[in-house]
């Protein structure tokens, strides 16, 4: 069983092995440059690397993304901190030449532009610094080390704790809190509970999760196996949608490598957590960005929504296989193992801790003390239609004139909707006027 002494040795011997090596030269192999071609260019460079002898002192590398994808491929010279972008096949003699010495000037980047120093970067980190299939690299990056320490040293009620102290919340736009989910989960009871990592990305456009999965996968683990154990799951599913087959592939290899390092599976760290982690595959429906239509998905139904509540992370029949389940957006899974290492040193920036613009529904009114557009207390939106609210079709005007002193006294009226003790349905509205 894996130890924190046994993650500390391969960190230590990846370091050493990185350091004994003069010059590291990273390429981009994420989807991106992969489409313009990386792959040849790290080809190339490697002959080079050979033609030239220096593979005593030189090492080429494949990397996540860097972030600049609109000019890839692009190639990093780590100890020298030369960026080189929109690097041809032909251009690897030149940068290998250049090890040492003066950059190649027509494809240099520029490291100091706004994009590069304005960026603090926490989910993204380790993107385009380690190679996506070593899981001996995001050791050294102290990877899994939150994992084991949290297993060894707190119990489940401590992280939801300390989660909830750090301020981190959903990513899916309603910045629900991560920390009053997990509890509740924590709370739940069920023989068995489920944590599913949504990454099938709906949105057009829309590669963040992409990005990680491809450049970090370890990173999603580490931050399921954390939840898994908070809540008390055994079992976690990673929903990622089949039109990305570079993150299938290393999230897969990934899995294998914690598994057979005992960092996924039985007897966690030598403890009695066990967590294992399945892939299930979407077909890029975007209303499976919803939690329930997610849900259904993953047991192999069709992706539709359902009321709530009862919410899945409370309710222990309809979710899967009549279990407790949370499910959480892929960057607020990639987050939580940054949250454990960290602790609560965020708590006073919430917006930083995964708070986006959008308002929660906690902050929205209650259709109590809303008003429609028609001016009356009628439980409804402000784009409720005319047809909808009695008193707007009592005000609306008729083929008969109506005096402006009437309408103004309806429109000022109380919608006996609200008042009624049936519940709002279509005949109640017809009753109502």
């Amino acid at each position: 069983m894996i130890s924190i002494e046994d993650l500390s040795q391969i960190s230590q011997a990846e370091r050493e092995a990185r350091d004994a090596v003069g010059h590291q030269i990273n390429v981009c192999v994420a989807a991106s440059c992969l489409s313009l071609q990386s792959d040849k260019v790290k080809e190339e460079l490697e002959k080079a690397v050979e033609a030239k002898g220096k593979k005593d002192c030189c090492k080429v590398r494949g990397v996540g993304c860097m972030g600049l994808c609109a000019a890839g491929p692009l190639v990093a010279v780590e100890k020298e901190k030369v960026l080189y972008q929109g690097v041809a096949p032909e251009d690897a003699s030149a940068i290998v030449d250049a090890l040492g010495g003066e950059p190649v000037a027509r494809i240099q980047g520029d490291l100091e532009a706004p994009f590069f120093a304005r960026q603090q970067k926490i989910v993204l980190e380790n993107c385009g610094r380690i190679d996506p299939e070593r899981i001996e690299e995001y050791i050294a990056a102290d990877g899994y080390l939150a994992l084991i320490d949290t297993l060894t040293a707190m119990t489940p009620i401590g992280v939801v704790q300390q989660v909830t102290r750090s301020g981190l919340r959903g990513r899916g736009g309603a910045g629900y809190p991560t920390g009053l989910k997990w509890a509740t989960v924590n709370k739940s009871q069920g023989t068995r509970k489920f944590v599913i990592c949504n990454g099938d990305e709906g949105d057009p456009g829309a590669f963040m999760d992409r990005a990680v999965l491809e450049s970090d996968p370890h990173r999603i683990l580490e931050g399921m196996a954390l939840a898994g154990y908070a809540v008390g799951a055994q079992q976690g599913f990673v929903y990622v949608r089949a039109e990305y087959p570079l993150a299938i592939k290393r999230l897969k290899l990934a899995i294998k490598q914690a598994e057979k390092m005992g960092l996924l599976g039985a007897n966690i760290g030598g403890t009695t957590f066990s967590f294992n982690v399945d892939i299930r595959l979407g077909a890029g429906a975007f209303v499976c960005g919803e939690e329930t239509a997610l849900i259904a998905s993953v047991e192999g139904g069709r992706g539709t929504p359902r009321p709530r509540p009862p919410y899945p992370r409370s309710r222990v029949s309809g979710a899967i296989r009549r279990s407790s389940t949370t499910s959480r957006r892929s960057p607020t899974s990639r987050r939580f193992s940054a949250t454990a290492r960290s602790g609560s040193r965020r708590s006073a920036r919430p917006r930083a801790a995964g708070r986006r613009s959008s308002p929660s529904r906690a902050q929205s009114p209650t259709p109590a003390s809303s008003r429609c557009r028609w001016g009356c207390r009628c439980a409804r939106s402000s784009s409720t239609s005319a047809a909808a609210c009695p008193t707007a079709r009592r005000s609306r005007p008729s083929r008969r004139a109506v005096p402006r002193a009437a309408a103004s006294r309806n429109r000022a009226s109380t919608c006996r909707a609200t008042t009624s003790p049936s519940r709002s349905s279509a005949r109640s509205w017809g009753r109502a006027e």
